[in-house]
C-alpha cells in the first residue's frame, strides 16, 4: 500500500477511537505576510456582532470577571467611611456572556493569532528525547498564541496537558497509540494530548509513520497543532456542542458529517498556528509546500469511515487556516457540505 493509502487507512481506523473517547468523556461528565498560494473560497462571511444562532439552540455559558480598573498605589488622604467601604466591596462584577454554539461561537471573534517567535531548531523526529522536547516546547508556544486572543473574548483559558511516550502507554481515554495506529489523540476527559514518538516517526504495525512520509519535524508538529485545535474546541464549548448534535441524531451519515466538520476545523486551527510561527520556526517556502502536500495525503479513503474528510478537503482547510489566518475562517459549520465531505 502506498503512502497515501496507508496514512488514509491510519486516520480512517482511528476515527472510531476518537468517537469512543468523546463518548467516554460525555458519560464520565454526566456521571460525575502575503502568500503565493491560492486561498480557497470557503467560508468568506464575516462573523456577526451579535452572537446568536437559531440553528444551534445550545445554552450560552456565562462567566464573571473582576473589574479591570487598576487599584491606586497612593495612600488615601482620609479613611473611607463604613458606607463607602460597603459600596466598594459590593461593586458588581462584569458579566461576559459566551456563545458556545457551533456556528456563532464567541471564539470566532478572536481574529488572528499573534506572530510569535518559536524556533524549532534541528530536532530529529527519530530521537524520542528530542521530539518530546520539541513537542513540549511548541506546546508552550501554542499556549502563548491562543491564550491572549481567547481571553480577550472572555473565554477562560487553560493549557492542555501532555503525555508523550517513547513507545506506548495508557491514558484516560485508552491506549496510545491504539493497535495498528500512529496518530496522537486529545482526551477531553482530562484535557490531555497523548502521543507516541516512535509510532509517529517510525510507524506502528503495518501503519507507516509520519516520519516515513515527511521527515521534516514540521509535519509531526502540525499534527500536534491539530490536536491542540481539539483542545481549543473543548475550552470554547465547540466540542460539547458538537457532541450534543451527535447525540441528537440517529442517522449514521449525519454523525459522520458532524465528525468531519469537527476534524477539519481542528486542521484549520493547526494551519493558523503553523502560519503564526512561520518566520521563526521557520517554515521555508519549500517546507510550506511540503506541508500542503502532506495534508493532501491524509484523510478518508475508500473502505474506511468517512469521518475526517477527503484528502482534498484536509489540504484545503489546512491552507485555509494558513492563508486566511483568522478564527472565523475556520468555521467549518458554516461551510458547504462539499467543502466538508
Amino acid at each position: 500500500m502506498g503512502a497515501v493509502g496507508v496514512i488514509g487507512a491510519v486516520l480512517g481506523s482511528v476515527a472510531a477511537l476518537f468517537v469512543l473517547i468523546v463518548v467516554g468523556a460525555a458519560f464520565f461528565k454526566s456521571a460525575s505576510r502575503s502568500e503565493t498560494s491560492r486561498p480557497i473560497a470557503v467560508p468568506t462571511y464575516e462573523p456577526s456582532e451579535r452572537a446568536t444562532d437559531d440553528d444551534e439552540p445550545f445554552p450560552e455559558r456565562t462567566r464573571t470577571q473582576e473589574p479591570t480598573d487598576e487599584p491606586t498605589t497612593s495612600e488615601p488622604t482620609s479613611r473611607p467611611t463604613e458606607r463607602e467601604t460597603e459600596d466598594t466591596e459590593q461593586e458588581p462584577r462584569q458579566t461576559v456572556t459566551l456563545n458556545t454554539s457551533l456556528k456563532n461561537n464567541t471564539m470566532y471573534r478572536a481574529g488572528i493569532l499573534p506572530r510569535l517567535k518559536c524556533p524549532a531548531g534541528n530536532a530529529s523526529i527519530f530521537s524520542h528525547s528530542q521530539l518530546k522536547s520539541l513537542i513540549l516546547k511548541t506546546g508552550k508556544c501554542m499556549d502563548r498564541a491562543w491564550k491572549p486572543i481567547l481571553e480577550k473574548q472572555g473565554i477562560e483559558f487553560s493549557p492542555p496537558g501532555y503525555a508523550i511516550a517513547a513507545r506506548r502507554g495508557r491514558g484516560a481515554c485508552g491506549d496510545y497509540p491504539s493497535p495498528g495506529n500512529i496518530v496522537p489523540y486529545y482526551c477531553p476527559q482530562n484535557n490531555t494530548i497523548y502521543a507516541s514518538t516512535s509510532a509517529m516517526a517510525r510507524g506502528n504495525g503495518n501503519a507507516r509513520g509520519y516520519g516515513q512520509i515527511i521527515s521534516w519535524h514540521g509535519g509531526i508538529i502540525s499534527m500536534m497543532a491539530h490536536e491542540y485545535g481539539h483542545h481549543v474546541q473543548n475550552i470554547t464549548g465547540l466540542m460539547n456542542s458538537w457532541w450534543r448534535s451527535t447525540l441528537d441524531t440517529s442517522n449514521r451519515n449525519a454523525k459522520l458529517a458532524l465528525s468531519r466538520r469537527l476534524e477539519l476545523q481542528a486542521t484549520c486551527f493547526g494551519g493558523m498556528w503553523m502560519r503564526s510561527v512561520a518566520s521563526s520556526y521557520p517554515v521555508s517556502t519549500s517546507n510550506r509546500s511540503r506541508l500542503f502536500w502532506f495534508y493532501g495525503q491524509v484523510g478518508d479513503h475508500p473502505g474506511y469511515p468517512r469521518d475526517h474528510g477527503k484528502p482534498v478537503n484536509n489540504n484545503r482547510w489546512f491552507r485555509q487556516g494558513w492563508t486566511k489566518s483568522k478564527a472565523y475562517q475556520c468555521n467549518t459549520w458554516m461551510a458547504s457540505s462539499s467543502a466538508t465531505s
